[in-house]
């Protein structure tokens, strides 16, 4: 088949050429996007040639091809750069440990390097590194501590961009008994200070005990285990708040949820994620991702259920295969990588989806189907690995997992489900991010100079048209506001059924990611939203709530926390008073606002949506 140019975006060549198709040496786009899916389909089925020989590699290109060409699937970003290309690195999450010894350091921040040149994003715990203050034997010095090391890491980033495409991204955690734990969190407070690092803090449930109870808190020094000193509980928490309400970090990560999950407790604790915090992985892990794009599945109003599962068993089968001719950027990871085999299945174009279907993000209704559709995905991508398992024979580290104990006779993957953030697979396929609701209806980017472009969600443009209410005002109204009840005479029930992020309740934002984290194997990506008047106590009750429901981390953004003083006074939430070039890529795909490398993720200073798949 050919491929079909409307399963793509409005501005998905600009992004296509300046980061994914084959260019040659004077650096000249020599590649189409149908020849880019075909690239990648050729080079995963090659694996296939172990069980079925040259007629199982043709008919599983044939068939990885269709399900992209159709706009039903996308694996992660250096999939789509690398596969069939000589550097031939498909990852996009790792996660590298980080010892307490220079050797240990200095090891680590080689390994992100060549992580990084290879295009995958690194996570890392620094909880083992003793705090600042500390006795350094060796030189009878003293520990400059995990933040200033940090900065070490955030340093080679910076000079590192990724396979000559983009920069590197990174997670740093720190477990919430740690001496520096007040440091951490007021890290990314200051500008431009590791803003090659996202942040969180790795939270334990005997914390939320003591906040409760009124109690103090022990901090320890990781380096001999003994008590460093003692903090209110509260005072620590509130610490907690106040930096996240102020810059939108750090993120909450939290260790019993995570690891009550984790499938081979055997190979020890996870301590880390991946740069956006939905992919826990053991030290030297790596995971290759993929994302089934939900309104490709919707005929006459309903979900296609069997389409649906079919491409989960199919965008399992890709992603095994991906693993199996990966070349890994490390020995370590390829060991640890295939030891586990794990792999994530996610879903991206949710709020495209509900809208399809005719209902509002902002209801019971929409949480009752994100969990449906993720049991769907999650019961076909969990058949189809053990079906691969028949031929291909379980991950390695099986015979001790909590699968074979819960009485699995056999899995191919660990893992197999994952909701990435899709910033740019999204992008490409002209859906909305992830799980994520609108962050706008409408709004205006500057392009090719002084020309404004106003772009409103086709989505609402059509049932505008359907309602006699696609005017010049009205576009104008909508494009000032962002909102569909800007717009004069509008049904309510249509108004509704287009709410954007700062419009749905940030205890709706958790639902929606609790609905989907019941049926994932690893993580989630989402972000709650809040408007710039939102007080800290709305942050606090986001981060008590998120760990009641058992979410194994959060995020919370208040809007315009991170941006420049002119996007935080902008009157508009969909419509910065500044924008970039278009075709420089500096634009967010889900606002229009202006992208800042802060975490390495190429955050919007705008809306916080941040994506490095």
């Amino acid at each position: 088949m050919s491929l079909s140019p409307t399963i793509f975006g409005p501005h998905a060549q600009l992004l296509l050429e300046r980061r994914y198709l084959v260019r040659d040496d004077q650096g000249r786009v020599v590649e189409s996007p149908e020849q880019m899916l075909w690239r990648v389909a050729t080079a995963v089925a090659e694996a296939e040639r172990t069980w079925g020989g040259a007629a199982a590699v043709e008919e599983w290109a044939g068939r990885f091809f269709r399900l992209m060409a159709e706009g039903r699937f996308l694996p992660n970003s250096p999939t789509l750069m690398n596969a069939g290309r000589p550097l031939g690195q498909l990852s996009a999450c790792f996660v590298l440990p980080v010892g307490d010894s220079l050797e240990e350091i200095f090891d680590a921040v080689k390994q992100t390097a060549l992580i990084h040149k290879s295009g995958g994003g690194t996570g890392f715990a620094f909880s083992h590194l003793r705090p600042a203050g500390d006795l350094v034997a060796s030189t009878h010095g003293v520990s400059s501590g995990p933040v200033s090391f940090m900065q070490v890491f955030d340093t080679a980033t910076e000079a590192i961009k990724q396979g000559g495409t983009r920069r590197g991204a990174n997670m740093g955690l720190l477990s919430v008994r740690h001496p520096d734990i007040e440091t951490f969190i007021a890290a990314k407070q200051t500008p431009g200070f590791l803003e090659n690092f996202n942040i969180s803090v790795m939270m334990e449930d005997a914390f939320f005990q003591a906040l409760a109870a009124g109690q103090d808190w022990a901090l320890i020094n990781p380096r001999n285990g003994r008590e460093r000193r003692r903090v209110p509980a509260a005072e620590l928490f509130d610490r907690l708040v106040t930096a996240a309400h102020a810059a939108g970090e750090p993120g909450l990560a939290f260790f019993e949820a995570i690891n009550r999950a984790n499938p081979t407790p055997h190979l020890g604790v996870i301590e880390a994620t991946n740069p956006c915090g939905e992919q826990p992985l053991l030290p030297y892990e790596s995971c290759n991702l993929g994302s089934l794009c939900l309104p490709a599945f919707v005929a006459g109003g309903q979900l296609d259920r069997a389409a649906l599962e079919e491409a989960a068993r199919v965008g399992v089968r890709f992603l095994d295969d991906a693993l199996e001719v990966n070349r890994f950027p490390l020995t370590q990871v390829a060991q640890a990588t295939r030891l586990t085999r794990k792999v994530g299945l996610g879903v991206m174009g949710f709020a495209d989806f509900l809208v399809d279907l005719g209902l509002s993000y902002d209801s019971p209704e929409a949480v009752a189907t994100g969990g449906q559709v993720m049991a769907a995905i999650a019961q076909a991508a969990r058949a189809a690995s053990v079906e691969l398992a028949k031929t291909r024979g379980s991950f390695p580290a099986f015979p001790q997992s909590r699968w074979r104990e819960q009485g699995l006779v056999r899995l191919r993957n660990a893992t197999v489900t994952t909701v990435a953030p899709t910033g740019s697979l999204s992008l490409i396929l002209g859906c909305s991010s992830g799980i994520e609701p609108y962050f706008a209806l409408a709004y205006t980017r500057r392009a090719l100079g002084d020309q404004e472009l106003v772009e409103t969600n086709p989505r609402f443009l059509a049932r505008l048209a359907q309602a006699g209410l696609d005017s010049p005002d009205n576009r104008r109204r909508l494009a000032q506001s962002g909102r569909a009840g800007s717009v004069p005479g509008l049904d309510p029930d249509l108004a509704r059924l287009f709410p954007t992020a700062h419009e749905v309740p940030p205890s709706r934002h958790l639902a929606v990611q609790a609905a989907f984290q019941a049926h994932s194997d690893n993580g989630v990506s989402k972000t709650v939203n809040l408007v710039s008047s939102a007080g800290p106590e709305a942050v606090r009750q986001v981060f008590l709530e998120a760990h009641a429901l058992g979410l194994k981390g959060v995020t919370v953004f208040r809007h315009g926390c991170r941006g420049r003083q002119v996007l935080e006074l902008a009157p508009l939430p969909g419509r910065p008073a500044e924008r970039p070039p278009i075709a420089n890529g500096q634009h967010c795909p889900r606002c229009g606002g202006l992208l800042t490398s802060d975490g390495g993720c190429r955050t919007c200073a705008l809306c916080g949506a941040s994506g490095c798949e």
